[in-house]
């Protein structure tokens, strides 16, 4: 057990090393300023690499429940790459990443091509995958992001490309409880997007479980973590005392990202409890 820890822990600090060298001129968005750059690039230019609601500790819970040895897997939206690794020290039979940003297709692209997998350019709603050519589809934070509309359009594609049976693991923002007020819910979204610069549109749990469900899925297993994206703790956790050094050093020295990042945080406390990262592994029905 003790050698299984260390070598998870020895995994985790060489993706950390590996995704803090990703130059900054090489992330999406860098040639905006900070007042138009959507959130999580914000948080990326200063130098965090984990940009999921419920942290890595979530989407290792997630993958556990999606294996993947030696299965065809697309990940769709794969961001910096902290994922991505996780997905190929598994050893699946195959990799292909989705994306429609050129610069995360120029981070991914090496990674894939290092176990003969590939990232292409593409929207998740139309991928050009052909259908049935997937085992697993894994998408993190990128639904929330989108209308109801774009949700189906995204989710109806890995339904398309994942063979019956298959699997399809998402990690999204959510909302608590099940039962929350209308009311709470648009001031949270509305709240969001202003500070995130994203139309941002959370779901509670029921919502995204119906969602799934309605879209051609059976519920394998959900799970949740904190939204503790800006805590000093998940940092630590996520990113490791040198990646938080590095996070401090950048925030104090680039006062337009601070100043977004403060806005953010304020808007994270406002809600506490009521966000949270969510994440689920659900079957293609036959």
């Amino acid at each position: 057990m003790l050698r299984l820890v260390n070598e998870r822990d020895r995994t985790s600090s060489k993706a950390a090393r590996a995704a803090a060298d990703i130059a900054e001129s090489q992330l999406p968005q860098a040639d905006r300023d900070a007042e138009h750059m959507q959130g999580h690039w914000v948080l990326a230019r200063l130098g965090k690499r984990v940009l999921r609601p419920g942290g890595e500790q979530l989407t290792r819970r997630m993958l556990a429940h999606a294996p993947l040895a030696g299965e065809r897997v697309v990940e769709f939206a794969p961001g910096l790459g902290r994922t991505t690794r996780l997905i190929l020290a598994a050893g699946p039979s195959g990799y292909v990443g989705v994306d429609r940003d050129e610069q995360v297709v120029d981070i991914i692209g090496p990674l894939a091509a290092s176990v003969g997998g590939s990232c292409v350019r593409a929207d998740a709603a139309d991928t050009g995958l052909p259908d049935g050519s997937a085992d697993v589809v894994v998408g993190e934070a990128m639904l929330t992001m989108q209308s109801e509309r774009g949700k189906r359009a995204i989710i109806g594609e890995a339904h398309r490309i994942l063979r019956p049976g298959g699997l399809y693991a998402v990690h999204e923002m959510g909302l608590a409880p099940d039962d929350l007020d209308d009311a709470v819910k648009d001031a949270i979204r509305r709240d969001l997007a202003r500070a995130i610069r994203v139309n941002a549109r959370p779901l509670t749990a029921a919502e995204w479980r119906d969602l799934l469900e309605s879209e051609g899925f059976e519920v394998v297993w959900t799970g949740t973590e904190p939204m503790a994206l800006l805590r000093m703790r998940r940092n630590l956790a996520d990113e490791g005392v040198p990646g938080v050094l590095r996070i401090m050093r950048n925030v104090l020295t680039h006062p337009d990202l601070r100043a977004r990042v403060m806005q953010m945080r304020r808007v994270f406390n406002t809600y506490g409890d009521a966000l949270t990262g969510i994440a689920f592994v659900v079957r293609r029905r036959e």
